[in-house]
């Protein structure tokens, strides 16, 4: 039996190396001179006017510190959080039955949605509360009751921004619905589930997602959209602050103080819905 003989397809030869032998290539970054001229140029302006403010007499940080903790601010920084806290409440519940008026297959519920959303949207809210604190002037009388003292300032502060909010809260919340896909609704359905378990099981945790981020900067806004009640003398933060520099004529320092409170109060509300954000959009791409 006759040895089988191998063949060999002939190799290719290697293309010759243009750097055999020579040194590697270099590899030279991207100058960012612009960028790092402007980063500076911007650093150097905020320092300037940090040190501006901080070395300003006119600022008069001792009173600023002397006033920042007192009783009286203080009891006008619990006001104003316990009426943006009562508002949201109100106005998101009031808000989301607007919302299911507004997605209802009855015409007339649809119409009251509609209406009272571009009302309330369309009317500046320093109208309303103008219009609610003197409801004893249109209505002096209602069911036999009269109205000319039935209201104090802060029931009108609570009724004015809530209705005002439940406008804005009503379109969140329909947003945060429609964004829910159908084919989840058509699924729950076949499922068996009923309309509530629906909702509360399938439907509120994906609009979740759409409903944080603009109802999140709707708490920041209302928090401090509640410095308006001033107007009508409700001894908010801003109020408080007011009646003291009136009687001391220290105004910028007080004004200070004001400040620095909504600043703290609406970092730590931006902390906040960061983490309710993070919280509901687990299982989302880009999700940190």
């Amino acid at each position: 039996m006759s040895a089988q003989t191998e063949i060999h397809a002939p190799s290719r030869p290697a293309p010759p190396d243009k750097h055999a032998g020579g040194p590697a290539p270099r590899i030279v970054p991207v100058r960012r001179t612009g960028q790092w001229t402007a980063a500076v140029a911007v650093l150097l302006l905020l320092a300037g006017g940090l040190v501006s403010v901080v070395r300003n007499d006119a600022f008069q940080w001792d009173v600023v510190g002397d006033y920042l903790t007192t009783g009286s601010v203080l009891r006008g920084l619990g006001l104003t959080l316990w009426l943006t806290a009562l508002v949201m409440v109100l106005g998101f519940a009031l808000g989301t039955l607007l919302a299911v008026f507004r997605l209802s297959g009855n015409r007339v519920l649809q119409a009251v949605g509609w209406g009272y959303i571009w009302l309330f949207r369309s009317t500046p809210i320093l109208v309303q509360l103008l219009f609610w604190f003197n409801i004893g002037a249109l209505y002096p009388q209602i069911l036999g009751v009269s109205t000319v003292n039935l209201l104090g300032p802060v029931a009108v502060a609570v009724i004015g921004l809530t209705l005002h909010e439940a406008a804005y809260a009503a379109e969140v919340v329909r947003g945060g619905i429609l964004s829910v896909e159908r084919g989840q609704l058509e699924a729950a359905q076949s499922l068996g589930l009923r309309p509530w378990r629906r909702f509360r099981r399938i439907v509120l945790p994906q609009a979740m997602r759409s409903i944080v981020p603009p109802a999140g900067n709707m708490l920041i806004g209302t928090l401090k959209g509640t410095s308006i009640v001033s107007i009508i003398a409700v001894q908010d933060l801003l109020y408080s602050v007011q009646l003291v520099y009136h009687r001391t004529y220290e105004v910028i320092p007080l004004l200070l103080v004001a400040t620095l409170w909504y600043v703290a109060v609406t970092s730590l509300l931006s902390i906040g819905q960061y983490y309710v954000e993070r919280h509901y959009a687990r299982g989302t791409a880009g999700t940190r």
